[in-house]
């Protein structure tokens, strides 16, 4: 038996592949939840039937469908399917099977980072990983537009139906970034049970049309062979309209019964001529007949996925019909999203397998038909290697001038400009934004550089500050108002280099209060390990006519906490053009070792910008003080001294003055010297400390910290810190436009009193003076913290 699509294809063998398949993902949970000694008593789950419902769909991808260049996000709670598939392909050790969601082990759910097999893209957040290939898919457009065709790849997404309620799935649908991708296919485990229930009513018209909507090719795999079979009978579409017709909780109800009390339940509310069709059916196969689901037909699943691929011009997606816990004594329980087989039902499903305990954890006999395809199926699905790194040499600067006020946002898009003036960086350079590229700005990189499509597109604008021409050459992406597809698409684009085996330089912006929006994908991303640099402009309640809705309070903190990212807030622009130089250097080294001037890192990079101008000087003593080769290091390292109080004022050092430190980031700076000159006047030094990387700073003294707390030793002051705040033990007053706690931490790094001052209400418009005086980060607020600070030392 063959399948029709794939003549090649021995389906006999397929569903021999696909029982152990089934085997040893539901071995995979058991194990882990029965047999590994537990002593927390938590437990450790697996979702055996939600990763049931998958097998029939990921065997016919995996060992008949797929080639080596194609990528596939698989649905979270079947990951101990792809597991199991991976062992049984050679790519993964077996002693790992015994290991799932142990440390060190198999992951929850499919991580790019953590688990030891290679999985393409990271699932758990439900909707992101759907989403995933789809941009992933667009960057390979814009990857063959501009370096030449890759090998053919087809981004697969597998994605339960629960997963289509998540608002980020049809956000990525409808975005035109991601319109005409014909190498997409989205397969979708149509059981019709959520966590918590069976799904009331069937969504699939509702869901079919917005995929229609949305230009995407809709294929539908309802019924299996047996079925299929049954209506070609005289009569027998009455039986298939009596089943599309039948209630979704009554047709679930019929996995938990069998024999007479299965017909009466199916029949019940039938038509009359439904029970003389299926009268010569015996009791005992009409179970098997009514719920034979074309998303367990490996052939008509086959059918399905080569029918996408003839579709050149747009995505699939396929509804593949399924049973939640198929081929288990679970199979259709309401109840059975966390259910788990009893020792006896896996006893008894390993004695239907023809295994036993001395083999059970066997792979398929390499002599055998399907030992043999497993073995020429790894082979055809081995990849080379792909490399993070570009061969370019990123500048240390781009030299940036400033010689009066400037804001940090008009800097970033000066720096980008030049950047893209040099002949090695500008090729890799690729920018998007949601709807906010000018008001960021990015138009002088666009006005170059041009917006990317896939043609050639005509354009009507005759602006000569906005010349946007859009054709396969450009480099930036355009996006719709969609902070999500935003991170979406720049995670995808950080990992560029493993997906379409070429590394590209990522830049994004987002207004900062939108951040928030767009987190749930910005830690996806990080946590596939993407590399890119997102600008989040303007920040905080500078932004101050704006009020309170557009006015970002927390989103310095979720820079300093995110893993995998590196917060960086400066306020002058030699040091934004150093801080960008260097991320951009270090996203085009990829896992190369770094250089001393900053800490080890590998991931995304977050300025925070504003749009108040600042004035350069203080900037520019400190340059003249320190050399530019001490403050770039400095500056780098987090911190420097912007102003040092008994250089300023020596008289103040010679008295033996009380000290006191203002420590501030970003667009707070001059409030913060104009305290420190009022407070020399009262005969008290206050110097003032610039934190350009908030960032930096606290990893550094983490790292710190948690060597002294493994080796049971003092731990010591990181030097960032010690460089830039000195050895004595002077209090402190912390000045932020963010939360006030984002910056409190220091005082416990320094083991001195601190004052920390910050926006901890929402916002109100106004002009910059009357929000600072609202929210005390006026000078003369610092000042008083400043006494307050010093009352208690």
């Amino acid at each position: 038996m063959t399948d029709r699509a794939r003549p090649d294809v021995d389906l006999a063998v397929l569903e021999e592949v696909q029982r152990r398949v089934l085997w040893l993902s539901t071995r995979i949970v058991d194990s882990a939840n029965r047999e590994r000694p537990h002593t927390d008593g938590v437990k450790v789950g697996g979702h055996q039937a939600s990763s049931a419902s998958m097998v029939s769909a990921m065997t016919a991808l995996y060992f008949s469908h797929l080639d080596a260049a194609d990528r596939v996000s698989v649905k979270p709670h079947a990951s101990p399917v792809f597991h199991a598939i991976q062992y049984l392909l050679g790519n993964l050790d077996g002693s790992y099977l015994t290991r799932l969601r142990d440390r060190g082990g198999l992951q929850s759910y499919p991580s790019r980072t953590k688990d030891p097999d290679e999985v393409d893209f990271s699932t758990g957040s439900v909707g992101l990983g759907a989403a995933a290939p789809l941009f992933a898919a667009a960057v390979r457009r814009y990857v063959d537009a501009h370096f030449g065709e890759r090998p053919r790849s087809r981004f697969v997404a597998l994605l339960g139906d629960a997963e289509l309620d998540e608002g980020n799935i049809w956000e990525a649908v409808a975005d035109s970034a991601t319109a005409g991708l014909g190498n997409v296919m989205w397969v979708v485990d149509f059981n019709r049970q959520s966590l918590d229930r069976v799904v009331p009513g069937i969504r699939i018209d509702q869901w079919r049309s917005a995929f229609e909507a949305a230009g995407w090719h809709v294929l539908e795999v309802k019924y299996g062979r047996r079925l299929q079979q049954f209506f070609d009978r005289p009569g027998g579409g009455a039986l298939r309209r009596w089943i599309d017709a039948m209630p979704n909780e009554q047709y679930q109800s019929l996995f938990g019964l069998n024999g007479p009390a299965l017909r009466e339940r199916f029949l019940d509310g039938a038509p009359d001529d439904v029970a003389p069709l299926v009268a010569d059916v015996p009791d005992d196969d009409l179970g098997v007949l009514v719920t034979d689901l074309g998303g367990h037909d490996l052939g008509a699943l086959l059918e399905a996925f080569t029918a996408c691929d003839a579709e050149t011009t747009r995505p699939s997606v396929v509804f593949a019909y399924t049973v939640k816990g198929w081929g288990l004594p679970i199979a259709g329980n309401p109840r059975n999203h966390s259910a788990l087989l009893t020792g006896e039902q896996v006893d008894a499903l390993r004695a239907e397998m023809g295994l036993d305990a001395g083999t059970e954890w066997d792979q398929l006999d390499p002599a055998s038909p399907e030992g043999q395809w497993a073995g020429r199926r790894a082979q055809q699905l081995r990849r080379p290697p792909r490399s993070a790194s570009l061969d370019v040499a990123v500048p240390d600067a781009t030299g940036v001038r400033a010689t009066k006020a400037v804001s940090t946002q008009e800097v970033f898009g000066r720096v980008l400009v030049d950047l893209s003036r040099d002949t090695a960086v500008a090729p890799y350079l690729v920018t998007t934004a949601p709807d906010v590229a000018t008001s960021t700005n990015l138009a002088g990189f666009i006005n170059r550089t041009g917006v990317f499509a896939p043609e050639q597109v005509r354009s009507w604008n005759e602006d000569p500050l906005l010349k946007w021409a859009q054709g396969p050459t450009g480099q930036h992406i355009e996006l719709g108002i969609s902070e999500m597809n935003l991170f979406l698409l720049l995670g995808q684009l950080g990992l560029s280099w493993d997906l379409s085996d070429q590394p590209l330089l990522p830049v994004g912006t987002v207004y900062d209060p939108f951040v928030c929006r767009g987190l749930d994908a910005f830690i996806y991303g990080t946590y596939s390990g993407a590399r890119f640099l997102v600008a989040g402009t303007p920040s905080g309640i500078t932004l101050a006519p704006e009020g309170g809705a557009h006015q970002s309070t927390i989103t310095a903190s979720i820079g300093v906490e995110l893993p995998g990212v590196t917060f960086i807030e400066p306020a002058y622009a030699t040091a934004l053009d150093w801080l960008m130089c260097h991320a951009v250097g270090r996203m085009a080294a990829g896992a190369a070792p770094t250089t001393s001037a900053a800490p080890v890192e590998d991931g995304a990079y977050y300025l925070r910008l504003s749009t108040r101008p600042i004035e350069q000087g203080p900037f520019e003593a400190a340059r003249r003080r320190l050399g530019d080769a001490v403050l770039r290091r400095q500056v780098l390292a987090g911190a420097y001294r912007l102003l040092d109080a008994h250089v300023e004022h020596p008289e103040l050092a010679e008295q033996g003055a009380p000290v006191v430190q203002l420590v501030a980031s970003g667009a707070v700076l001059p409030e913060v010297l104009q305290a420190s000159a009022e407070l020399a006047d009262e005969g008290i030094a206050a110097h003032v400390v610039d934190v350009t990387s908030l960032g930096r700073l606290y990893s550094a003294w983490q790292r710190t910290l948690r060597q002294g707390v493994r080796t049971a030793t003092a731990p010591s002051l990181p030097g960032a810190l010690r460089t830039a705040f000195g050895t004595e033990r002077t209090p402190l007053v912390t000045v932020h436009d963010a939360a006030s706690h984002t910056m409190a931490w220091l005082g416990s790094a320094l083991g001195v009193p601190c004052v920390p001052l910050g926006v901890d209400e929402f916002g109100q418009s106004g002009d910059v003076g009357q929000l600072y005086e609202l929210h005390d980060l006026t000078p003369g607020s610092v000042v008083n913290a400043a006494l307050a600070a010093l009352s208690l030392a």
